[in-house]
């Protein structure tokens, strides 16, 4: 059984820290820090423990845009036992997705995710649906955030799509969508 929301973010500090996390650079310091401020903004936007969980593990296994993984999708169950099965579930899916075939239709009931681990097409259901696009906007929004350049380069492209996200998403997240990528004054 996993532990406390709390107690399994303490540990799973503690994993990224013992498999290198805080000396992977990545934009606005290091892998680390980007993965504390994701879980963060998921926290302040009232996501459940479950996603914000997941939000501090979601690069585990790399990601369709960071190919950096600290552990194998093969090694899911080690995860799993720390952050619990929900989290762990969210982690994988958020690292399997082929972002160019699932993201376009998202938010349609009928959109198919395409896993790049195995190449599967399956439909998601609403849940899981909104917990990768709420995730995912969170995660965008960081990079935004700490570096203007990504911001000025993908800021218009991630508004068109978080834009058809919209439906999956709770407000705080479009809100934040709006003032960080639409260039209304931030926080």
């Amino acid at each position: 059984m996993p532990a406390s929301p709390p107690a399994a973010a303490d540990q799973a500090v503690a994993l990224l820290h013992r498999l290198g996390a805080a000396e992977i650079a990545h934009p606005g310091g290091t892998l680390l820090a980007h993965l504390q401020r994701v879980r963060s903004r998921l926290a302040v936007w009232g996501a459940r423990p479950a996603l914000q969980l997941a939000g501090l593990c979601h690069a585990f296994y790399g990601t369709d845009g960071f190919p950096t993984a600290l552990l194998s999708p093969d090694s899911r169950s080690d995860l799993a036992e720390v952050i619990g099965a929900e989290a762990e579930a969210i982690v994988y899916l958020y690292a399997s997705c082929d972002r160019k075939a699932t993201c376009p239709t998202l938010a349609d009931a009928d959109g198919a995710f395409r896993n790049r681990f195995t190449g599967r097409l399956h439909a998601l259901d609403p849940r899981h649906r909104r917990d990768f696009a709420e995730l995912s906007v969170a995660n965008e929004l960081d990079l935004a955030r700490v570096d203007s350049a990504f911001r000025e380069k993908w800021g218009p492209e991630l508004l068109t799509l978080f834009t058809r996200f919209r439906p999956l998403l709770s407000e705080p997240a479009w809100s934040e969508c709006e003032a960080v990528l639409a260039g209304a004054p931030q926080d």
